[in-house]
């Protein structure tokens, strides 16, 4: 059995709490900012902002890479249920193909953090850079959704968030398979794209990299 912390977490997530305690204590109230297919070849990248509710610390947070598919999906409930705010961005292909995917996911976050009901003091951003649209103070950190809860949080939210928006698709356009691969760019997927063309939710601008698409 996971030990209980005197938090109500377990010992798993009981660092990353930790880490969002003391960026709290120093800065004030704490949001939490990662995102979801900044890889694939089709479909939107998914930016997600969260703060958490310091008093009411939810078990299990972790990296959503390390998650099954299942706990994602509780997860994803809890923290919808029981963060203080959240906001979920989704971000185009089409604006994707027209800017680049860097300038995508950097938007997208500035718009999950602009978009909370709740306005934080210090933003947590995963990665090695922060958006340049953010008002507030914020901090990089690498491997963000390994270390802190709120980062963690936004990870699952965004990756829930995505993954069923694929699903949805995969029911539309079936022949790509995509609740398979999500759109990452696997050997299945490339020979589909092969034989069934290019439809409007694939990022150009990935595939010409490919070959699979010309101007």
């Amino acid at each position: 059995m996971p030990r209980k912390t005197t938090t109500g977490t377990t010992s798993s997530n009981e660092a990353l709490y930790a880490f969002d305690t003391a960026k709290r204590a120093e800065h004030g109230t704490v949001c939490g900012v990662d995102e979801a297919g900044r890889g694939p070849l089709c479909g939107p990248v998914c930016c997600a902002a969260v703060i958490l509710n310091p008093d009411d610390p939810i078990e299990g947070v972790n990296d959503s890479k390390k998650l099954t598919e299942k706990r994602r999906d509780a997860l994803y409930e809890e923290i919808t249920k029981r963060a203080l705010a959240y906001k979920i961005i989704f971000i185009s292909p089409q604006e994707i193909d027209e800017r680049n995917i860097l300038w995508a996911t950097m938007d997208g976050m500035a718009q999950a953090v602009a978009g909370l009901e709740i306005t934080p003091d210090y933003v947590l951003i995963d990665g090695n850079r922060c958006p340049p649209g953010l008002i507030q103070p914020a901090e990089a950190v690498v491997k963000g959704d390994a270390n802190s809860a709120s980062i963690a949080a936004a990870s699952i939210l965004a990756k829930v968030s995505r993954d069923r928006y694929m699903l949805e698709l995969d029911k539309q356009y079936p022949q790509y398979q995509l609740a398979r691969h999500k759109g990452y760019p696997t050997k299945l997927h490339y020979e589909l794209i092969a034989q069934y063309g290019i439809q409007p939710f694939y990022r150009r601008s990935f595939l010409k990299k490919q070959g699979y698409w010309h101007d």
